[in-house]
């Protein structure tokens, strides 16, 4: 086979999948997930292809079951788990913070994991035709990433919901995820209508949790930047004491050293000042803007570290009834942080 047909072949096996993952980017009108951070995401991706190459040919061979077997019931928990502890990781660092980051960095993943199997098929079976690649491209590839989305945002919004079972909010995505990479192992529809009903599902899927992370996330800006400004206004205001922020913080001093005491009021006050920056930011991109991280709020975001260090864990723990530290909240402070390097 010529070299032009295994460029096209590469191509059609890698392009649908860079170009959805590009959409899906493009319509985050909150810009939420840099490029920097999808390119990392999809390396990791890359990694986990890899990793799953020496999975799957030992498993394959402790398992003695045949190709088409071990495909549909065993490669699928494999793969989808190898992906999905890329997706764990993001969201316990606080990395992702919507459905649409989620989905972002979730696709991402499976992107990279896509684009190794394919470039991986084509040095197995170069002669293979046209027809293969487009479902190699627009089916399989698409398939990756749409599972590892849809495990990516299941979690998410069941981990909101948890109390105290953070792991195991993850395992009806991942069960989901599974199901779907299995179905389509199983090859039940002709490939080309597999692909077909990948390329028919994913899509609207897709913008329909889009749409509704959209109006969440307006919803959250709108009223976490009133209880922001509120809190810095208390603590500015010379009444800080008479508030309920300021009688909890009384009811606790006795625990404290005096001068933690102050470190904790000037971590509350930044803390206050930095998520009400960091939720402008937001505002300001959502209505076209581009919008930085500026030289002041750099400075901030030391002094918040190192009052951090001085307060130490139990501090941070007292104070998380006044911060409303929830995984959103955290995220904006981690957007910040990401973007001063």
């Amino acid at each position: 086979m010529g070299s032009l047909a295994l460029l096209v072949h590469a191509v059609i096996g890698v392009l649908p999948v860079l170009a959805f993952l590009a959409a899906l980017v493009m319509l985050d009108s909150y810009k939420l997930v840099t490029i920097r951070t999808v390119v990392a995401v999809v390396a990791a991706g890359f990694i986990a292809a890899v990793v799953c190459y020496y999975a799957n040919g030992y498993l394959a061979g402790a398992t003695a079951l045949d190709f088409r077997n071990y495909s549909r019931y065993v490669a699928p928990v494999v793969e989808e788990l190898a992906k999905a502890l890329i997706v764990v990781a993001l969201i316990r660092a606080h990395r992702v913070g919507f459905l649409v980051d989620a989905a972002i960095l979730g696709f991402a993943v499976g992107t990279g994991f896509a684009i190794v199997e394919n470039v991986y098929y084509q040095y197995l079976v170069p002669n293979a035709t046209v027809g293969t690649w487009i479902v190699r491209g627009f089916g399989t590839a698409i398939m990756h990433g749409g599972c590892t989305a849809i495990f990516a945002m299941a979690g998410l919004a069941l981990r909101e919901r948890a109390r105290g079972l953070a792991y195991v909010a993850f395992l009806p995505g991942f069960a989901m995820a599974v199901v779907l990479h299995a179905a389509y192992n199983h090859a039940w529809l002709p490939p080309m209508l597999s692909t077909l009903a990948v390329l028919v599902v994913l899509p609207p899927l897709m913008y329909a949790v889009f749409q509704r992370s959209e109006q969440a996330t307006a919803t959250w800006l709108g009223e976490g930047f009133d209880a922001d400004a509120a809190m810095l206004e208390s603590l500015t205001s010379g009444h800080f004491g008479d508030s309920p922020a300021g009688q909890y913080l009384a009811s606790i001093r006795s625990r404290f050293q005096g001068t933690v005491v102050v470190d904790l009021l000037c971590y509350l006050r930044l803390h206050s000042e930095l998520a009400l920056r960091a939720k402008g930011i937001l505002m300001m991109r959502e209505s076209g803007f581009d919008a930085s991280v500026d030289v002041a709020t750099r400075e901030k975001l030391a002094e918040m570290e190192f009052l951090s260090h001085n307060i130490g864990a139990t501090g941070r723990l007292a104070l998380m009834p006044l911060l409303h530290a929830g995984h959103r909240e955290l995220w904006q402070l981690r957007m910040l942080a990401s973007q001063t390097a």
